[in-house]
């Protein structure tokens, strides 16, 4: 059953478009471009969340991959739950698989969320930077994020009772809940003050000013020499989506394909975009 952002998104494309025979993971599928390996988001799987993007860019000529991580075994169907760390082994050897078995020699990343933050996380601690090229970062909570301040009350009574909600999350089998917090242990090592981004990687982030989980949302940013930082609202004003809908939205996916075509200031149809909160 779609849930109601896959069904706006259905909606928005139409299922001529989104069910065209498209197949994931196609290792037989040919293009000019790098491979794209699309990373989902916390909670998600590689069949929901990018999913509608993934289908939307093969339509424009890419050959597009993804896979299910920190997945438990037994529990397919909510992937992201592992550690950071844990998750990140996963990642490096499927885009090593990708490169292997299509013959280029680098893959571009997209990610959404967790996904993004492991864009920017994978390449900088897994040995793979070399074989990757341009990143599309949608809202990563590269600084940490309070949850739409829900990580504050985590510190209400100091370090203790932050440490209280890590042994719960740990408890009910979300370590990436407690990675991506304020004092998570993968925010406190992807900034441990050498640089994130790393050498011959291109590296754009794509956040939204409404941003209601990665909050507040400025904290998606890196700021380093070459390092694009785009609202989606400076190109697309009147868009209000969240970060949610930001998976399904074709202003994003345009500002993802400008990322992929080395075409930063290519101009596209705005469209008002996905509710906030969808």
């Amino acid at each position: 059953m779609l849930s109601l952002r896959s069904l706006f998104a259905t909606a928005l494309l139409g299922a001529s478009v989104v069910h065209a025979g498209f197949e994931i993971n196609d290792f037989s599928c040919t293009s000019d471009s790098n491979p794209v390996v699309l990373l989902h988001g916390l909670g998600a799987t590689y069949y929901e969340d990018l999913n509608f993007l993934q289908y939307w860019l093969q339509n424009q000529g890419y050959c597009t991959y993804s896979l299910t991580y920190g997945a438990y075994e037994g529990f397919p169907f909510v992937g992201g739950l592992k550690h950071i760390a844990d998750s990140a082994p996963q990642i490096a050897a499927y885009i090593k698989e990708v490169v292997q078995k299509t013959g280029k020699s680098k893959v571009d990343l997209v990610g959404h969320s967790e996904g993004a933050f492991q864009s920017l996380y994978v390449p900088k601690f897994e040995g793979v930077s070399d074989l990757i090229d341009k990143i599309a970062s949608i809202a990563p909570p590269t600084h940490g994020t309070t949850f739409a301040g829900l990580y504050d009350l985590a510190y209400l009574f100091g370090n203790a009772s932050r440490k209280a909600v890590a042994d719960v999350l740990d408890t009910f089998g979300c370590g990436a809940c407690d990675d991506l917090g304020p004092g998570g242990a993968a925010i406190a090592r992807l900034n441990d003050g050498t640089p994130i981004v790393q050498p011959g990687n291109t590296v754009t982030i794509i956040a939204s000013k409404f941003d209601e989980l990665v909050t507040p949302p400025s904290t998606a940013f890196v700021h380093q020499d070459g390092v694009t930082n785009r609202y989606i609202q400076e190109t697309c004003p009147l868009d209000p989506v969240g970060h949610i809908g930001e998976a399904y939205d074709l202003n994003v996916w345009n500002l993802v394909k400008n990322v992929l075509d080395s075409t930063p200031n290519r101009k596209f149809l705005c469209l008002i975009g996905s509710p906030g909160k969808v």
